[in-house]
């Protein structure tokens, strides 16, 4: 009785504990819970692939319960030049985007601007009445003919949450001039608008939703779509609604669609390497490359379209570790995370990974292929430069690497062997 007694008090007192609502550094690493001597395996790791010309760079953070515990920079944000990589270097986050596109979009579900099954069209009329692709010539690269069918029901907006809509990135029709829309970034002087409007006339890959299969992820542009959404609802362009209501908040003073003048040349550099046997290159794309300080600057891509720090992002991890509130800033309510942190593709799996997705994030499973050591109803995502963060609540960790490099050979031991080495030191 006395053991049960002390069992509960010790639970009571630790849930009692005050989220934490800033970063404080680890006084050691047993402090926050880590054995120094296996955090140096780390340390070894990313020395190597700098070494070995695999990586330009890599910036790491890793906070247990607020405290940081490895927050280190390797390698360069220049190789020509050799300039050393600083650990507040900014680096295109592409689709790690999406969780604040996602977040922005719910704080104005808890203004009750929107219900997540209402059709998107309501809001973007565009989208009224889509169909589905069934049948096109493959053997056109202009695209050729295709034949269509009215889908079986209306896209929503938990549908775009949660990649369910049969809306794709890569597309069999985007040689046709009227199908042709950014992915990612754009030099042009492109308009949110028009482009979703326009997206909204490509045909769907499959019906919205989940069907007798299980058929239900498909990832593409939503998120852009529901960047639009956030901009209809709140009556602002999504820079400035993103800012008011999640970046500012949360002391993201390092986060951008485009960078001032003033913080351009803290943007590492952007290499290739699609091969393991070759060396790095610098990326050929000049948009990719330079969109975030050049160009129009005029296109707000919610699905890829940011540069960020690695602590500036830690923040938004933080704050939906902490169930909504970082900075002493509740930006969501608790039970609004804890919502988009449940299943919402029915029997279908993100990829070959055997984990589910939420509303903007993966979840980690029991079955998961990819979550190695992270502890079931773990959620991440990542970028399509080489980035990603992963959110452990039963942990209370939240861990962070961020490199930039595209196409890239090494990407997925790359995220996945950091996150083992995070957690083969935790205590």
């Amino acid at each position: 009785m006395r053991f049960l007694f002390l069992a509960l008090f010790v639970t009571s007192s630790l849930l009692a504990q005050p989220l934490p609502q800033s970063f404080t550094p680890a006084k050691s690493a047993a402090d926050a819970g880590f054995s120094a001597d296996r955090l140096k395996r780390l340390d070894a790791w990313l020395q190597e692939i700098v070494d070995k010309d695999i990586a330009p760079n890599a910036v790491t953070f890793v906070a247990h319960r607020g405290k940081v515990v490895h927050y280190k920079a390797v390698g360069y944000s220049n190789l020509q030049k050799k300039t050393p990589l600083k650990r507040d270097d900014l680096y295109r986050i592409a689709s790690q985007s999406k969780a604040i596109t996602t977040t922005t979009l719910m704080t104005l579900f808890e203004e009750e601007k929107f219900l997540l099954d209402e059709p998107i069209s309501k809001y973007i009329p565009a989208f009224k009445n889509p169909r589905v692709l069934v049948k096109y010539d493959k053997n056109d690269p202009a695209g050729g003919t295709f034949d269509t069918r009215p889908a079986k029901g209306e896209i929503t907006i938990r549908q775009l949450l949660s990649h369910n809509a049969g809306i794709p990135y890569e597309h069999p029709l985007d040689k046709r001039p009227e199908f042709n829309v950014p992915f990612f970034n754009s030099t042009a002087p492109d308009k949110l608008e028009d482009v979703i409007n326009k997206l909204a006339k490509r045909p769907l890959l499959r019906d919205p939703g989940t069907d007798s299969t299980g058929a239900g992820f498909t990832y593409g542009l939503n998120t852009d779509i529901i960047g639009r959404l956030v901009e209809v609802l709140s009556g602002k362009p999504l820079d400035v609604a993103m800012r008011e209501r999640v970046l500012e908040p949360l002391g993201m003073n390092d986060t951008y669609f485009y960078l001032p003048e003033n913080k351009a040349g803290r943007l590492v550099e952007l290499y290739s390497k699609a091969k393991m046997d070759q060396p790095l290159s610098l990326h050929t794309n000049e948009a990719y490359r330079n969109s975030a300080t050049s160009g129009a600057k005029a296109y707000f891509s919610g699905g890829a379209g940011l540069i960020s720090s690695v602590e500036d992002y830690a923040k938004l991890c933080q704050m939906l570790l902490n169930g909504g509130t970082f900075n002493n800033k509740r930006i969501l309510g608790r039970k609004t995370v804890e919502m988009m942190l449940r299943n919402q593709i029915g029997n279908a799996e993100v990829w070959d990974r055997k984990d589910k997705f939420g509303l903007g994030f993966q979840l980690i499973t029991e079955n998961s292929h990819y979550g190695d050591q992270a502890s079931p109803g773990s959620f991440t995502w990542g970028g399509m430069y080489c980035s990603e963060f992963t959110i452990d609540p039963k942990e209370e960790l939240i861990l962070l690497i961020f490199t930039n490099v595209h196409p890239y050979a090494y990407y997925s031991d790359f995220v996945k062997k950091f996150r083992i080495a995070v957690y083969q030191a935790l205590e």
